[in-house]
């Protein structure tokens, strides 16, 4: 019974995790087709996310954010700080260089995700997940390859920042699972519109802009709250492994809407990382049945 249990928490675990990827994968189709400069982009975003916050808060806790922040005050801030660095770092990515190249490596962070969990937060990973972290880290590794000495590596570069950024985020999250949710990204957001209208004119957007801020403002928190919730049912790695639900989704949006087919390169990696996926998580279970 008690196997059952388990099994069952950390099946609600990954779909927690593979729904709020899904759901984040639309940010880079709204930021391509918003046009709109980085930082207005991360101003209203973050100003929407924090009503969307606020409404979703309203409904499921009653914990004041006060109070909540006082209990666990090193861990929310950093997570403040860590959640506006991986958003803007990814959405700057996204205007630098192609967005199969951005999502592809933000689906590789498992590997940095069970670095982090093993050296800092002492969380061992299987034999099985390790092998699909290999995996992902290869796909990772074919796809910056191809953007070496290219223009667009900065752009890659900033993927990277946003997925070492998001990896220890995750960590943070499992370590405190008692943590809001809500709080945690709610601080982050308030952070991110501090720091983006410094540099933003946020009046200067046309109507296709405010769309797209809007779209990102309602469903982005509602992908980090799933996915932020995710680490309290699995393993920080075996969370990280769905990331790739990101790739995959995000390449088809890019494909369809903005006919950015993907290279060579990126479509090896891709099926490398979904591979490793496959074999970290749904294969593992299969044998556990």
């Amino acid at each position: 019974m008690a196997g059952g249990l388990r099994l069952h928490g950390r099946s609600r675990g990954w779909l927690y995790a593979a729904g709020g990827m899904l759901v984040v994968s639309t940010d880079s189709f709204f930021v391509r087709w918003s046009r709109a400069e980085v930082w207005d982009l991360v101003f209203w975003v973050s100003l929407i996310s924090l009503v969307t916050y606020f409404v979703t808060g309203s409904r499921s806790e009653t914990m004041n954010p006060i109070r909540s922040w006082r209990s666990f005050p090193v861990p929310l801030t950093a997570i403040a700080v860590l959640s506006t660095v991986s958003q803007v770092s990814y959405i700057t990515a996204v205007t630098r260089t192609t967005v199969s190249n951005v999502v592809v490596i933000v689906g590789a962070s498992p590997v940095l995700v069970a670095l982090v969990g093993r050296i800092f937060f002492s969380e061992r990973a299987s034999r099985r997940v390790w092998t699909a972290i290999f995996l992902t880290f290869t796909g990772m590794t074919v796809i910056v390859a191809g953007s070496v000495g290219e223009p667009n590596l900065d752009g890659d570069l900033l993927a990277v920042a946003a997925v070492l950024a998001f990896s220890i985020g995750v960590n943070i999250w499992r370590r405190w699972p008692e943590m809001s949710r809500i709080v945690g990204l709610s601080i982050s957001a308030v952070l991110s519109v501090a720091v983006a209208s410094v540099f933003a004119a946020p009046l200067s957007l046309d109507g296709r802009a405010y769309l797209a801020c809007l779209g990102m403002g309602v469903l982005n928190p509602l992908g980090r709250l799933l996915h932020t919730n995710a680490p309290r049912y699995a393993p920080a790695a075996e969370v990280a492994l769905f990331t790739p639900v990101e790739t995959v989704a995000a390449s088809l949006w890019a494909w369809l809407a903005f006919s950015e087919v993907p290279e060579v390169g990126t479509v090896v990696g891709a099926v490398i990382i979904v591979a490793g996926v496959l074999y970290g998580t749904v294969t593992a279970r299969a044998r556990e049945l």
